[in-house]
């Protein structure tokens, strides 16, 4: 058996060495190489996503303003109408009823007052005679004035008995789009009856919070109350992403901060605005808003530098000997799914590794693209 074995080995040598004289290369073991970089300060657009709920700019509650039976309506849930349409119609018999018998106490009124006018100038001119007493001409200058009020008040009601016919016929306050009509043709009305929403959308708003982004900069930035519309002037665009994923195509802008953080969540409510030329939003909406902040002189690095291990971050810093020793760091994400923000661990000028940092062990020797060449 053993000798066995020995003629194996001795014609394995052979082959070996058979192979080595006719010049054939055999393979040779080769160090892996590590991509690298130098640390150094830069600025970065970050991303910051605040979810939001649209609503219509100027979002009316349609309720009548007089009581009674729904005859007419005149729209259809989810139909765009202008300011000043019809949107609903309450029977107005009665309305135009009271509006004829103001009309006719007017009419009664003045002529009242006619009657007292010519009694008081007739006395008056008895008076200057020396026919008539004080007495009979200020009774009748009391009667003049009395008739006189009177008047008055008969235009008054036939005023208030026109608004109430006109009330019977509801218009839309605002361009925009009926939302849902819980109501039907006959039932009865009165003004806590809600008819409609009118949403208002040629300017839709999304209210979001804002805590990290806007309050951090307005503290370091020292902005005051007076300052707040400029401070507001100068932030980015926004962009309002739907929960389909869908990019809606016009930016907003945002147009009010809350002057009180909220102290529970530590944030300020902001009012971001988008034009709404086409209809396309609607209230009640949901979806993300994404506005970008710039960040500027910060430590970014490819996540594949990052290696994670459990709760702690870390990556290889390359020592002028060129062997690895893992540092750990802390780092922000910058969402854009590719580089993070370490803010504390690293310092300008340290040389870490990138590509293949997974592979790297403490200690190990790292290769650069030069000495690879050589």
């Amino acid at each position: 058996m053993k000798k066995r074995n020995l003629t194996l080995w001795t014609m394995a040598m052979a082959v070996v060495g058979g192979l080595t004289s006719c010049g054939v290369d055999m393979p040779q073991m080769t160090q892996s190489s590590f991509e690298t970089m130098t640390v150094k300060k830069s600025d970065i657009e970050l991303p910051y996503k605040f979810s939001a709920r649209m609503k219509g700019k100027n979002d009316v509650t349609v309720t009548p303003q007089v009581s009674g039976q729904l005859t007419k309506i005149c729209v259809a849930e989810g139909q765009q109408v202008k300011q000043g349409q019809t949107l609903f119609i309450i029977d107005q018999r009665n309305a135009q009823l009271e509006l004829e018998a103001a009309q006719a106490n007017l009419q009664a009124a003045l002529a009242q007052e006619n009657s007292a006018k010519l009694e008081y100038e007739s006395n008056k001119n008895l008076f200057e005679k020396k026919i008539v007493s004080s007495y009979m001409l200020n009774n009748s200058e009391n009667s003049y004035k009395q008739a006189q009020a009177s008047v008055a008040q008969a235009k008054a009601s036939v005023n208030r008995a026109k608004v109430n016919l006109g009330f019977c016929t509801i218009t839309a306050t605002v361009s925009g789009v009926i939302g849902e009509i819980p109501v039907r043709v006959g039932d009865q009305v009165s003004p806590m009856t809600q008819l409609t929403m009118l949403s208002g959308n040629t300017t839709m708003d999304a209210e979001i919070s804002i805590t990290e982004v806007i309050v951090e900069n307005m503290v370091k930035e020292g902005v005051s109350a007076a300052d707040i519309e400029k401070h507001i002037s100068q932030l980015p665009d926004a962009t309002f992403i739907m929960k389909n994923g869908t990019e809606y195509p016009h930016k907003g802008r945002v147009v009010s901060l809350t002057g009180v953080v909220n102290a529970a969540t530590g944030s300020l409510t902001a009012k971001v605005s988008f034009p709404n030329p086409d209809g396309h939003l609607y209230s009640g909406i949901q979806g993300t808003v994404v506005m970008n902040f710039a960040e500027k002189d910060v430590i970014v690095v490819p996540q594949n530098a990052v290696v994670r291990l459990q709760d702690k971050s870390q990556v290889y810093k390359v020592q002028p000997d060129s062997t690895a020793t893992a540092i750990e760091v802390t780092t922000a994400d910058t969402g854009n799914g590719k580089d993070f923000i370490v803010t504390s661990g690293l310092n300008v000028g340290d040389k870490i590794v990138t590509t293949g940092a997974n592979n790297v062990t403490e200690g190990q020797k790292v290769l650069f693209p030069e000495e690879v060449k050589k």
